[in-house]
């Protein structure tokens, strides 16, 4: 088992920066994928993004591609989530997610493991 803790939210204004990270413990960390969610109040959860076990390859969702980005510290256990170009519509719990066996990156059904979440709020 892994168990993830994310950190980093806070309140911004539309245009400026934030860092999130999601520091994982138990089981090695380079053996799961991990992602990025978030979820908004009366919406679903929506993946933002992943990195690959490796962190040599990443997807994105269209709305963040070119603000975002993750990456990945296997030696660290943590993962990062750069968030550039903030706007009022990023607002939402951000969650971080680790799946150990093969699936689809975007599918929050395949990802076993889940951080309590943390809170990111745009002003504009």
């Amino acid at each position: 088992q892994v168990q993830l803790v994310e950190s980093g939210g806070g309140l911004v204004q539309a245009g400026e920066s934030l860092r999130l990270s999601c520091a994982a413990s138990g089981r090695t960390f380079s053996t799961y994928a991990m992602a990025w969610f978030r979820q908004a109040p009366g919406k679903e959860r929506a993946f933002v993004g992943a990195v690959s076990r490796s962190g040599s390859y990443t997807l994105y969702t269209n709305s963040v591609k070119g603000r975002f980005t993750i990456s990945r510290d296997n030696v660290k256990n943590t993962m990062y989530l750069q968030m550039g170009s903030l706007r009022p519509e990023d607002t939402a719990v951000y969650y971080c997610a680790a799946r150990y066996d093969s699936g689809r990156y975007y599918d929050r059904n395949d990802y076993d493991y889940w951080g309590q979440g943390t809170q990111v709020t745009v002003s504009s």
